[in-house]
This record gives C-alpha cells, sequence and structure tokens, in this order.
C-alpha cells in the first residue's frame, strides 16, 4: 500500500519561517499505481514529493506533500513507500538515465535512474502524459544562478494500463507534437520557493523565484511598482509550456501545486560571452524571449489579433556585468565598531531591453502562387485601430512611457507592397498620438533603410546610432547602483559634473520592425546594442567614453552575438538565417556573403511553401491553441478617445519603491554558493562554466600578448608600427594630469611636448630648477620616445618568451646547451655527441686553471699568454 500521508488533501502548515529552498532537480520514482516526484535542492538538505496517480486515464490527479523532509525523513518515506508496494514489485527504476554527467545524487537515491525537470502535462485523444527533461547544459550565468538549455525531453505515460480509442489518431497528434522540438531553443532556470510554508502562505508571497528567466533582469531585482493580477508566479507571456501547466489545473484559480514545481521555459534565444579588460572581467549576456502569443510561422502570422498580440513578438535584453563579485550583492560584513553590516547591492549590473513585433494592423500574405515576394493585402480597415490601441496600452502596462517606433519598411517601390503598411501604420500612430498627453505622445521615427542603403545617400550606421542614442536618452538603461566616482571629477574647465548617487532605472521601450521584423531589425537592434553597450560599460566604470569603436573586439564579439541571435530569431520564424547582415549596411560585406544569401532566400522560400502548414499545426498544438479563423470585421472597442489606461501611463519602475526592492532582494532572495559552487560535486576548476566561457580572448588570431591590449581599440589603430599602443598608452594617459592632453599634444617628437623649445606667448620662461617650474613639470610630466620604447621593451619581453615557438634556436645552440645540461648532471662523456674539437679545448681549460703561482705573486713561462687576463682577475696593477 503507499504511504497514507500522500493519499490525503494537504492541510497548510503555519509558516515557520521565510527561508529559501531552490529545486535544482526532480528525481522520479513510480510503482504500479503512483508516480512519486521528488524537487531537492542544491544542498540536499531539503526535499519536497508530489504523488501522481496512475489508476486512471481521464483525470490527472496530483497532490502535494507540503512537508519539507531532510534527506534522512526522506529515506524513510521511500523505504516505507518501497515496502507498501513490494507485492507490485516495490518502487521501481524510472526508465529515462539524466544525461548530466556525474550530478550529485542525495544517500536515499541507490535505486534511481531519472533525474528530470517536469514541464507539463499533456493529453490528445485519451489519457495524460508526463513531459520531462532529462538533460541539459549550461548557457549562462546570472548572479551566481545557472541558465539551462534544454537538451533532451521524454514524454512517458502517466496511466500503467494506458488504452487509446483511436490509435492511428494518437500517433498522428504525437507525431505533430514532437515536430516543436524541444531540445532546440528551449531555456530554463531553476526555482525556488520559501521553506516551511504551507500551500496557502506559498501561494500568497511574491517573491518565490530566484531569478525568473521569463522577466528581465530589472523587473527580478526591483519588481514593477504595476500590480501583479495573474495567478502565476512568472511572466506567462513568454513562457511557452504555459498550455501544458494550465491544462493541468483546468477549471482552477490557482494552480495546485506550490511555484517549484512550475517550471517555465523561455522560447528564444540566450548567449553569454567574457570580455576582458587589461585584467578585468565584464559578461556580457544576451536573451531573447519570444511571446507564446500569436506565435507561428512567417506567412501563416502577420500583423496583429484582436487581442492585440503581434505577430513574432521577440524581447531582447542585453545584460552587461563585471564579474567582480558572483552574487548580485556584495557579502556582509562589520564596521570598526563590530556593529553587523547587512549585504549591499552590487553595483556591478546593468541592462537594457528591446522590442521587435509585426506591425499592428491586419495585414496578410497568400501564399497559394508560387511568388517568392506575395502581395501584402490590408485585410481589415479599422478607422478607429482597435487592435493597435490594445497592443499600445499593452506596451505602456509592460514598460511604460515613452515609447519609440521605429518603423524600417519601404517608402517607395516600383510596385506598392510595402508602403501600404507605411502609409497605414503612419496614420495609424498619428491617430492614436492625438489623444495621449504631450509628454506621454509615442516618437514615431520612419526610414526607409532599405533605400538608404542601396542609394548610398546617408550612412546607414551613423544614422542608426544617433536615433539609438536619442533612444537610450529618453528611456535610460538599468544599473543596480551609482556612478563610479571617477565621474564626479571635474573637467578642464573646473565645472563640477552631476553625480547620480541612485540607481538608474529603464521606463519606455524602443520598438523597432520591418515587415518580417528579421534583416533590418536585427541591424537595427545590434546598433541600439553596441550604443547601450557603451553606456554599460561606462556606467560600470570601465572606459572614459559612451562611444565605442568599430571593428574592436568588444564591439566584434557584441557582432558576432547579434548574428547569432537574429540567425535564431529568423529560424523559428522562417526556417532560414539572416539573409543581409550588419556587414552588409556597413558596406564591408564578407566574399561569400551574396551566395550566402542567395542559398538562405532559397531556403526560406521553400520552407514558407511547402513546411510552414505543418509548423503551424504544431505550434498550436504545442500552446493550445484552437484553429483560429480570419477576422473579418473590425472588433467593437469601449472607448474611442480614450483608448489607454490612465496608470499605464505613470511610470512602470519608482525609484524609491524600486530601491527598497533591491535591497530587500539582496536580503532574502540572492542566495546562490551551494549552486554555484556545488560542493557535493566532485568536478575541476578548468570545467567550470565561467573558465570555458566564450571570451574576446578566444577570438581567431588572439594570442597571450593580446590579453595587454585593450578591446575597445580599432585594430587598424593598433597595428599602426610608428605609435606603439597598448600598455605604454595605458601610462601615458595615467601620467597626463588632463584628460584632454592627448589631444592637445603637437605633431612631432613626443620629447618636444609640452616644454617646447620655442616660446610663443612672449611670457617669460620659467627657470626649470625652480620650485614654481619644477611643480609645474610634476603636473604635467612628459615621456620621451626613448623612454617609451624601453618601457615597451620591458613589458613585452616576457611576452616574446611566451610567443617565441620551441624550434626557435638553431639546431646546434640546442645540441650545445642540452650537452651542457648533462654535464652538469655529472653523465658520461663517453655517451656525448660533443664535436671533435670540443673535447681538447675542454681539457686544456681545465689544465690552465690548475696551474700553481710562484710566490711573488708572479706566473710561469706557460701562463704568459693569459697574463693579462689572470692578472686581472687578481686585481693585479700594471
Amino acid at each position: 500500500m503507499d504511504d497514507p500521508a500522500l493519499d490525503t488533501d494537504p492541510q497548510p502548515a503555519p509558516t515557520i519561517s521565510r527561508s529559501y529552498s531552490t529545486f535544482t532537480k526532480f528525481i522520479l520514482y513510480e510503482t504500479r499505481r503512483n508516480f512519486y516526484l521528488i524537487g531537492s535542492n542544491a544542498a540536499d538538505s531539503g526535499h519536497h514529493i508530489i504523488r501522481i496517480n496512475r489508476t486512471t486515464q481521464d483525470e490527472l490527479d496530483i497532490i502535494e506533500d507540503v512537508v519539507e523532509y531532510t534527506g534522512k525523513e526522506m529515506s524513510i518515506v521511500l523505504k516505507m513507500l518501497d515496502d507498501g508496494n513490494r507485492a507490485s514489485g516495490g518502487l521501481g527504476k524510472a526508465r529515462v538515465v539524466f544525461g548530466l554527467a556525474g550530478t550529485d545524487c542525495p544517500k536515499f537515491t541507490s535505486s534511481i535512474d531519472l533525474i528530470v525537470f517536469f514541464p507539463g502535462f499533456i493529453r490528445f485523444t485519451a489519457g495524460w502524459y508526463m513531459i520531462v527533461i532529462s538533460k541539459r547544459s549550461v548557457v549562462a550565468l546570472l548572479g551566481g544562478h545557472y541558465l539551462y538549455h534544454c537538451e533532451n525531453t521524454d514524454i512517458i505515460p502517466v496511466c500503467f494500463n494506458h488504452k487509446v480509442d483511436k490509435p492511428a489518431e494518437e500517433q498522428r497528434l504525437m507525431n505533430i507534437f514532437k515536430q516543436v522540438d524541444m531540445s532546440k531553443n528551449f531555456y530554463f532556470r531553476c526555482v525556488c520557493i520559501l521553506s516551511n510554508l504551507g500551500h496557502t502562505q506559498a501561494h500568497s508571497i511574491d517573491p518565490s523565484y530566484t531569478y525568473d528567466l521569463t522577466s528581465t533582469l530589472q523587473h527580478n531585482l526591483t519588481r514593477s511598482s504595476r500590480p501583479n493580477n495573474s495567478p502565476w508566479l512568472f511572466n506567462d507571456r513568454y513562457a511557452w509550456n504555459h498550455h501544458l501547466l494550465a491544462c493541468t489545473f483546468a477549471g482552477q484559480d490557482i494552480p495546485r501545486l506550490s511555484p517549484p514545481w512550475l517550471l517555465p521555459l523561455v522560447h528564444g534565444h540566450v548567449d553569454q560571452a567574457k570580455l576582458t579588460v587589461l585584467g578585468r572581467v565584464i559578461f556580457v549576456t544576451l536573451i531573447a524571449r519570444r511571446s507564446r502569443h500569436f506565435a507561428g510561422a512567417r506567412y501563416l502570422k502577420r500583423g496583429v489579433n484582436a487581442e492585440g498580440n503581434v505577430a513574432n513578438e521577440v524581447e531582447t535584453e542585453q545584460i552587461v556585468a563585471e564579474a567582480l563579485t558572483t552574487p548580485f550583492y556584495y557579502p556582509a560584513t562589520r564596521d570598526q565598531s563590530g556593529k553587523h553590516i547587512d549585504r549591499r547591492p552590487s553595483p556591478n549590473y546593468t541592462s537594457y531591453v528591446q522590442y521587435r513585433g509585426s506591425i499592428p494592423i491586419y495585414w496578410a500574405q497568400e501564399t497559394t502562387s508560387m511568388s517568392p515576394k506575395p502581395p501584402i493585402e490590408i485585410t481589415v480597415v479599422d478607422p478607429f485601430y482597435s487592435a493597435a490601441s490594445r497592443h499600445f496600452d499593452d506596451l505602456f502596462k509592460r514598460y511604460g512611457a515613452p515609447i519609440t517606433i521605429l518603423n524600417l519598411i519601404k517608402r517607395r517601390e516600383p510596385v506598392p507592397r510595402e508602403s501600404k503598411l507605411l502609409d497605414e501604420y503612419t496614420q495609424c500612430v498619428r491617430y492614436l498620438n492625438q489623444f495621449l498627453p504631450a509628454d506621454k505622445k509615442m516618437v514615431y521615427r520612419a526610414w526607409d533603410m532599405s533605400r538608404a542603403y542601396k542609394e548610398k545617400t546617408q550612412d546607414v550606421i551613423s544614422y542608426l546610432e544617433d536615433i539609438a542614442e536619442e533612444s537610450i536618452q529618453m528611456t535610460g538603461f538599468f544599473h543596480s547602483g551609482p556612478e563610479p566616482y571617477s565621474h564626479i571629477i571635474p573637467v578642464d574647465s573646473g565645472e563640477q559634473t552631476e553625480w547620480r548617487r541612485d540607481i538608474l532605472l529603464q521606463n519606455g521601450i524602443c520598438r523597432t520592425n520591418c515587415v518580417d521584423c528579421l534583416d533590418r531589425t536585427n541591424a537595427a537592434q545590434f546598433v541600439f546594442g553596441k550604443r547601450a553597450l557603451g553606456h554599460q560599460l561606462y556606467a560600470l566604470g570601465i572606459v572614459d567614453t559612451p562611444n565605442l569603436a568599430f571593428d574592436s573586439d568588444a564591439v566584434n564579439m557584441l557582432t558576432e552575438m547579434y548574428h547569432d541571435h537574429g540567425d535564431t530569431i529568423a529560424l523559428q520564424y522562417t526556417g532560414s538565417a539572416l539573409v543581409n547582415r550588419v556587414e552588409t549596411y556597413r558596406r564591408m560585406p564578407h566574399w561569400n556573403s551574396h551566395s550566402r544569401d542567395i542559398i538562405e532566400n532559397i531556403r526560406r522560400f521553400y520552407t514558407n511553401s511547402l513546411l510552414d502548414a505543418d509548423k503551424q499545426t504544431a505550434i498550436n498544438l504545442f500552446l493550445g491553441v484552437a484553429g483560429e479563423r480570419t477576422i473579418t470585421h473590425p472588433p467593437v472597442r469601449g472607448g474611442y478617445r480614450k483608448w489607454f489606461d490612465e496608470e499605464h501611463l505613470k511610470p512602470a519602475y519608482v525609484l524609491n519603491e524600486c530601491d527598497a526592492a533591491l535591497k530587500e532582494f539582496v536580503k532574502c532572495r540572492g542566495d546562490f554558493w551551494v549552486e554555484y559552487y556545488r560542493p557535493l560535486l566532485f568536478t575541476s576548476l578548468g570545467k567550470h562554466f565561467a573558465y570555458s566561457m566564450n571570451s574576446t580572448l578566444k577570438l581567431p588570431g588572439k594570442t597571450a600578448k593580446d590579453m595587454n591590449h585593450s578591446p575597445f581599440e580599432p585594430h587598424g589603430r593598433r597595428n599602426r608600427p610608428q605609435h606603439p599602443r597598448s600598455v605604454v598608452q595605458g601610462m601615458r594617459q595615467w601620467m597626463s594630469a588632463s584628460p584632454n592632453a592627448q589631444a592637445n599634444k603637437p605633431s612631432g617628437n613626443t620629447a618636444l611636448w609640452p616644454d617646447q623649445k620655442h616660446n610663443t606667448t612672449g611670457a617669460p620662461e620659467l627657470d626649470k630648477y625652480s620650485t614654481e617650474g619644477m611643480a609645474i613639470r610634476l603636473l604635467d610630466p612628459t615621456v620621451s620616445e626613448t623612454e617609451e620604447a624601453e618601457y615597451q621593451g620591458y613589458i613585452d619581453q616576457c611576452q616574446e618568451l611566451l610567443d617565441a615557438p620551441s624550434t626557435m634556436g638553431e639546431r646546434k645552440n640546442i645540441e650545445i646547451y642540452s650537452n651542457a645540461v648533462r654535464t652538469a648532471a655529472g653523465e658520461d662523456m663517453a655517451e656525448w655527441s660533443w664535436p671533435e674539437d670540443s673535447l681538447p679545448k675542454y681539457i686544456a681549460y681545465v689544465e690552465r686553471g690548475q696551474k700553481c703561482y710562484l710566490d711573488d705573486g708572479k706566473f710561469g713561462e706557460g701562463c704568459s699568454i693569459h697574463f693579462n687576463y689572470e692578472k686581472w682577475l687578481n686585481g693585479l696593477s700594471g
């Protein structure tokens, strides 16, 4: 028989403490009557268990035991379950092995074969299936919390005697469901719950996740000022397994399971790389979250639906953090009097969020013809733009004001296609803007990016950078601390600059779109990301200006990250990679870019024409979307003038509230030690994710010598022989008292500046040995070319040895050195391969040293040849 404690509905337990317990793994046991899923934290000090009934296939019966067990107590519970089910085979093993090699298992898992993660359940024609993640891999690290990629999943029937009345239909639906490959571009993050809390208390407390991957870094650390009316503690817009979780608890206001059992899966892209800046390590993370609403294939999902959800909606977040400390906080310390000081938020985290989505009007493209570019048709003309108003009101709710709209579609075409959308979209924004307050109006920027590139009338990248700078200045970005103290240093004019003492918040968003929201949109978002990277590094005190140069290691690394980001989003939406990349719009295309673009266009046309229908059916089944019909009439709206909620126009993140929430987060929800260091797992430092992460030092052609070069320096400037850079440049800047001294240096020999040999001012020259002259020289020191070259040689001497190959010396020198070492070791001379004339010379040298000196200090006749040398050795004069 089963454990009676799990056969009844659990009673709420009293609240004991507010300590947190993170579920890092789930272990599945099975008997003939039940599945038992055990959730354990990283330290194996706390375990929870749920029971899934296997005796019925019509209903899904899940019961959670709210008691938290220790390892010893859980062993006793499992022993009781094994004894109670011994007549039916006992507590059997799970069927699939967890693929993460070396995962530490609790003491009670001697009969375990499966350690899984549990994203939900699915049902087709008869019976329920449990979906488990049986393999994962680490892809990113944020604040000591790992972000994982789903590598493999398994579908397990819940009922032990699973009966299917329509096996052909069941198998067909199963095959369609499996077309959504959960082993590609699905990401998750282990979650936690308050320990020792009952079921009711666990649902009533909001901060139940250490880090929620479905939300931005700013939202995780500070929490939005907007009230959260959702029953889910994560952002269900970006949880692609929402249907797999919601169908389990259909008809219930809140799920019956605690938050740690509800693992949201994010579909999109996650990438992380390491930026090495002269010994300082910066983590650059790029996260793309694809919305589950109105999701699908390219030509089958266009525009907007009645709820205001647009096609190909992706939220892109760029996180830049200095790895000075691993968690989101500085450790607790004690002051000089011994008083305890709580944790302090780490000021080393920044993030910037962008948004892309289809044009929010009703439009479509028919794929019945074999044209590679089907004509664009506006299916519904709504003079009040009801769907667009819902869409923009939702953006105000999520991100706040202001909203910048960057529209990159074509303006002039031989045959109107995109220009139809341009006119309608422009009229839509103009109509909605007239009802907004003057300080909350949406900023609309329509620019034909394709024509500007083809006609060569504008620098595409420079124009986008200007727009990016304007948008970032309006919306800001998130920074978890004040500005560095170096920003408070006055400039040459003596004016005191304003120094920010508080955290910085992002209120507002830039919404970018083209027709497909792929090629042009990704290039524009890269430019925004590059501009934001400069501001983020400047806020962290890494660079002295937010202007980053192209062709530097830092920008090249960010370019590759956005290329991977764009390729992934394009493959999910169209079935092919990007066609036009950033180098195309910089007019620096790769030699094979034209042929690659042709191949990608062919792939895109083939996929959209032949495969998209099946792909859309699979996505609809996975997301639980019923067959959507085409809207043939405009929906009725509530108001024609007040299309927005006034509360949504207020800042989504208020400074005082967010600052208090950030301090509360680091006190209660920032624990990371056991999950990050994993003391129960035997591993090596070289296999640690932070060491194996991609880095600027791993770019092609990099050597150990490049560690002394700045990653923000353009490659062309570094290769100039007449102006050596790297460490010497940093020394020169450090020795200069004025930050603008480099720009004011006269041309010519550096030994002449700033002490010019010709006095052009007419003022009397100071005595260089006077106190005033010495003080002026010390405040404005100079470095001559000779001293600079000498210092550069001193710096590079060890690097030359590191870079030198082992075969650099001539063979005869290597042989002589090897024989000399063997000589010092006292080996037999007969085995050596000395040159023939070497042995007599060596014997003569030894015998010469044994000549006897005369008593009067003079030498014998045999030593007359070496008289001067030996005389010098003995210190004799004359």
